[in-house]
């Protein structure tokens, strides 16, 4: 089956439930990959606290998001306004309220069912590899759906 080419995006918002481990991990991920050629902003539905575990396995691959402050998607209206080309949803909470600002904005929806890793209980080894597993799923699928509308700074260089 063939794919169609897609159209370019310029801006990318993930939103997820509380910004606070899924959306900012895709925010910081895109950002590594494409912040020369994409604008990239995470939000959530509602407010959370930064997740120490987000922020460890994403250094581990040298990406640093010890500075995320999670915010809402009100909060990112209010600062920035909502002009994206194309908003990620990665919580069923979050598709909701991104369809729901489909009503005022002319942007693309995404949904990217995400298991939330903060519920995974048991040793810290364990929840360290449900964070790793959502990293690496995001890494994929962000560098695959934004490689193909834009030029990554790696391009060429392996996957």
């Amino acid at each position: 089956m063939e794919e169609t080419p897609q159209k370019r995006i310029h801006s990318v918002l993930f939103v997820c439930a509380m910004n606070a481990v899924r959306s900012p991990m895709a925010e910081a991920i895109a950002r590594h990959y494409f912040g020369r050629s994409i604008y990239v902003q995470s939000a959530g539905v509602r407010k959370g606290e930064t997740d120490g575990f987000m922020v460890s396995t994403l250094s581990e691959i040298g990406i640093d998001a010890s500075k995320h402050r999670p915010r809402t998607l009100g909060e990112l209206e209010e600062w920035e306004g909502l002009n994206f080309d194309l908003i990620i949803s990665l919580s069923p909470e979050a598709h909701h309220a991104a369809l729901e600002l489909t009503r005022t904005i002319a942007a693309d929806v995404e949904y990217w069912p995400t298991p939330d890793p903060a519920i995974v209980q048991g040793s810290r080894d364990h929840v360290l590899d449900a964070y790793r597993d959502i990293r690496d799923g995001l890494m994929y699928r962000i560098r695959t759906r934004l490689k193909g509308s834009q030029k990554s700074p790696d391009d060429g260089k392996g996957a």
